[in-house]
């Protein structure tokens, strides 16, 4: 779900470095709204998690419009953009939680978005599925999702073709900033806490999963589908490297060398076409 995320604005011609740090904020920031509605003794749950979700969302929706706002209409760089909201969401998401876990949350919001099973199948898998058909059908069956394609492929078509090309790409940054939230409230429920750290190295890891996926850093080539074969590599290569009891430190190091390798593959590609 979060290597979707990423990939709406890769495909765009740009990047979400804020990707991560915004669902250790998200995290928190949903934790602690959890927290202060619910009553004594777990009273409250449903309304408690359904506004700390709502939070979440707005957090998200936040992060999306600033990052939005910045690239299409302020036409500030990407990677500068981003790496801006990376440090702002991060800072607020220490201050919120003082750099610690926020506990407590609803049981409630911890069954709707892990514990609970459909047909033996966990809530999360089924909300995964469901998200990622529709950003399937969005990305290969409107004409939003292809614009998308447009702007990252050739820009100035978008503009001779009359698009309104700012809104798009504004657009862009705000479904993925919105889908990151939706995966940041997932992973909040599976750890049962509101975790300052929660996301981690997911910016980098997203990335790499869409690039090695076949996600074009240039824009304009790529899709779902490639998104999830990236996702699936990364996924086993992070669980095959604990399981060898490889350091934290060294993964990051491993992931870090396997996106200049992704990049420079995507590079060689594009000077083939």
């Amino acid at each position: 779900m979060l290597t979707g995320a990423q990939t709406i604005v890769l495909l765009t011609r740009g990047l979400d470095l804020s990707l991560g740090p915004s669902v250790s904020m998200i995290s928190v920031g949903s934790a602690l709204t959890m927290t202060a509605l619910l009553g004594p003794d777990g009273a409250n749950g449903i309304p408690a998690a359904l506004a700390g979700s709502a939070v979440g969302l707005l957090f998200g929706l936040l992060v999306g419009l600033f990052n939005g706002i910045a690239v299409a209409w302020l036409r500030v760089n990407p990677f500068v953009t981003t790496l801006a909201s990376m440090n702002i969401c991060l800072g607020i998401g220490t201050s919120l939680s003082d750099g610690r876990p926020v506990f407590g949350i609803p049981e409630e919001f911890n069954t709707a978005g892990y514990r609970l099973h459909v047909l033996g199948i966990p809530m999360s898998i089924i909300y995964a599925v469901g998200v990622g058909i529709a950003l399937h059908v969005l990305l290969q069956y409107t004409v939003v999702g292809r614009s998308f394609y447009v702007l990252g492929s050739n820009p100035r078509a978008a503009v001779v073709a009359g698009w309104p090309r700012r809104r798009l790409l504004a657009l862009a940054y705000i479904l993925s900033a919105l889908l990151t939230a939706v995966g940041a409230l997932i992973l909040t429920a599976r750890a049962a806490s509101g975790a300052p750290n929660l996301g981690g190295g997911l910016s980098l890891q997203t990335i790499a999963a869409a690039v090695i996926g076949g996600v074009s850093l240039s824009g304009g080539r790529g899709g779902l589908s490639s998104a999830v074969i990236g996702s699936f590599f990364i996924t086993i290569l992070s669980n095959g490297m604990n399981l060898a009891d490889i350091g934290g430190y060294t993964q990051m190091l491993v992931m870090g060398a396997i996106v200049i390798f992704a990049v420079a593959l995507d590079r060689i590609a594009r000077l083939n076409v």
